[in-house]
């Protein structure tokens, strides 16, 4: 066993779906728990240097953060208006939250960007799990190690 393995941080990311999730709300890698996945706020690297997990997994991978970028900075919006609303009731600035509305729906999408990326990657790999050779040796509970041959028919 690896000595990664043996920290438990090697699971199969479908084995331990809250751990995974966590991993991702902290902007980790899902696989192996690694951080500093980003060359700047907007950046993403290609590859988890620890388990060399490539982060996009499939054609169109995105999209799915793209998706939960929208989901949550609607929602923050929705709670600012409704919110600033209530609080301010019975007579709303209309100005006032017309300005935090836009300040919320500027601001949220790009604070939450690499939230939203690694996020959506351990989502994806509870939901498709990881394929042999995916990651290095000892990572994921996958073995890169092909299928042995069927046995030999005797005649």
């Amino acid at each position: 066993m690896s000595r990664t393995a043996a920290r438990g941080g090697a699971g199969d990311p479908t084995e331990h779906l809250a751990r995974t999730f966590l991993r991702g709300c902290t902007k980790r890698c899902g696989v192996c728990g690694r951080g500093r996945l980003f060359r700047r706020w907007f950046r993403m690297l290609d590859r988890c240097p620890r388990c060399g997990l490539r982060f996009n997994r499939i054609e169109g991978h995105w999209t799915g953060d793209i998706g939960i970028n929208t989901i949550v900075s609607f929602g923050a919006l929705l709670l600012v208006l409704l919110g600033g609303f209530f609080v301010t009731w019975p007579d709303p600035p209309g100005l006032g939250l017309v300005l935090a509305g836009v300040a919320t729906a500027a601001i949220v999408p790009l604070a939450f960007l690499p939230f939203s990326k690694t996020i959506w990657l351990a989502i994806d790999l509870m939901l498709r799990p990881l394929e042999p050779g995916e990651v290095r040796e000892g990572f994921g509970g996958v073995s890169t190690e092909s299928t042995p041959p069927p046995p030999r028919s005797r005649r």
